[in-house]
């Protein structure tokens, strides 16, 4: 069987790719973190890398994290895992690129924050829906303000709604919205990356992150605890992942 993700390397071995292979949804279940956080493990030492590059098989990016993977008794360990990768990602002395089409939503939102610069087509969709399943993003909840700031971040998490390429480009989380995302990460690489020092570009990056990476690392471990001691405790959080799973809607007793 294919595996969930595929790699490769391109530029004379100065780019690594790393591509979802789940199509249509691309979950960001399990196997999925697991592949990717291998994949990182492996090859973000290589010092002769100039970028990597992430984007996914199909029309979509990734409809999100597992549903049932959420649900009491599975959480700790996929929240674990996710956040894992998050930490890896966000650390990288390697630049991060993101290409995003089409839906990517929840848990694919969320590793798509964690790259460094993000690459999206004008349509595309971009969204933390968790709420409307009455729980929140962890990851999400320390990435977004970092990029939005507290205000625009709080609309997004709180709401659920989903924005727009476009939008997300004009507000700081997309670096830009181009017809072919893959390309335009591509031309920023080739243009901007590719010809510098990769040893002198990994030095770089920390020092440009390193603020950001020591406030994120702090807070995720807090939304982390917050997620599994108290809104898991709620009634109403398990009843919404219930309710999704059984493709009814959520009856909320507020508590």
């Amino acid at each position: 069987m294919t595996g969930p993700v595929k790699i490769w390397h391109e530029a004379e071995g100065r780019l690594l790719r790393l591509r979802l292979n789940r199509p249509k949804a691309n979950l960001i279940d399990a196997a999925m973190v697991a592949a990717l956080d291998r994949q990182l493990a492996e090859h973000l030492d290589n010092g002769e890398f100039g970028a990597l590059l992430i984007d996914a098989e199909g029309p979509h990016f990734s409809f999100g994290a597992s549903i049932e993977e959420h649900l009491p008794g599975q959480c700790a360990a996929m929240l674990a895992g996710l956040h894992r990768l998050i930490l890896r990602m966000i650390e990288s002395p390697v630049p991060l690129l993101v290409a995003v089409r089409g839906q990517c939503l929840g848990g694919g939102l969320e590793l798509a924050l964690a790259g460094h610069l993000m690459f999206v087509t004008p349509e595309a969709n971009l969204g933390q829906p968790e709420m409307k399943l009455g729980v929140f993003a962890p990851a999400a909840s320390c990435l977004l303000p970092e990029l939005v700031g507290p205000q625009r971040a709080f609309d997004l998490l709180v709401s659920g709604r989903s924005i727009t390429g476009i939008q997300a480009a004009a507000i700081g989380i997309a670096h830009e919205a181009a017809t072919d995302p893959e390309r335009a990460a591509l031309a920023y690489f080739e243009e901007h990356l590719k010809p510098k020092s990769a040893s002198s570009l990994r030095l770089a990056v920390k020092a440009a992150r390193l603020d950001y990476v020591a406030r994120v690392k702090e807070k995720i471990r807090t939304v982390e605890r917050l997620y599994l001691d108290e809104l898991m405790a709620t009634h109403d959080a398990v009843a919404g992942l219930e309710a999704f799973i059984a493709k009814r809607s959520p009856q909320w007793q507020h508590r």
